[in-house]
């Protein structure tokens, strides 16, 4: 398969998942996914979001080496958001490694904090607060304040999330 091509056939789950499933079987197939995931154009970099989210899940060993490449990817203006969302939500389920704390800590704030970051960013960013506040508690305090801040002001996907890190905290 050239993962490439099978991204521009469709986008659908199936084929999300289908081209996931192929990129996991060798680290040089996840390579070429992650390639798709860094491409300009926009499309491309779109639908392989999708695929390297569910691969992440299913070989989070893969994705290791790429650590660095999705918190870049946090910083890209110019980024589809879905490449933002699903680095952040691969993110939220791996241990980031400390060289990469500060800049996941800098972009999820600024995430929660933007009233134009779409609601799925928020909410995995909210997660991976959340999960970095084991390392660093003094930050539970502002993601605290900033979920009751803007608590009127957001989404469902937003304020579930943050209920269930509220009742964490407390």
């Amino acid at each position: 398969m050239n993962i490439r091509e099978a991204i521009l056939e469709e986008h659908s789950k199936a084929n999300a998942t289908r081209i996931a499933r192929y990129a996991c079987s060798s680290p040089k197939r996840f390579k070429e996914l992650m390639d798709c995931y860094l491409d300009p154009e926009y499309r491309i970099a779109q639908r392989a979001a999708w695929s390297v989210s569910w691969a992440a899940r299913t070989k989070p060993n893969l994705v290791q080496p790429y650590i660095g490449v999705l918190v870049a990817a946090l910083q890209r203006k110019d980024a589809h958001p879905a490449v933002i969302r699903n680095a952040v939500r691969v993110l939220e389920e791996l241990d980031i490694p400390e060289t990469y704390h500060a800049d996941v800590l800098n972009a999820c704030f600024g995430f929660i904090e933007n009233i134009q970051t779409p609601a799925a960013i928020k909410a995995f960013s909210l997660t991976t607060l959340f999960n970095l506040s084991k390392v660093y508690p003094d930050i539970l305090h502002e993601l605290k304040l900033i979920i009751e801040e803007r608590w009127d002001d957001e989404t469902p996907a937003f304020r579930a999330r943050g209920k269930k890190i509220l009742k964490a905290i407390a």
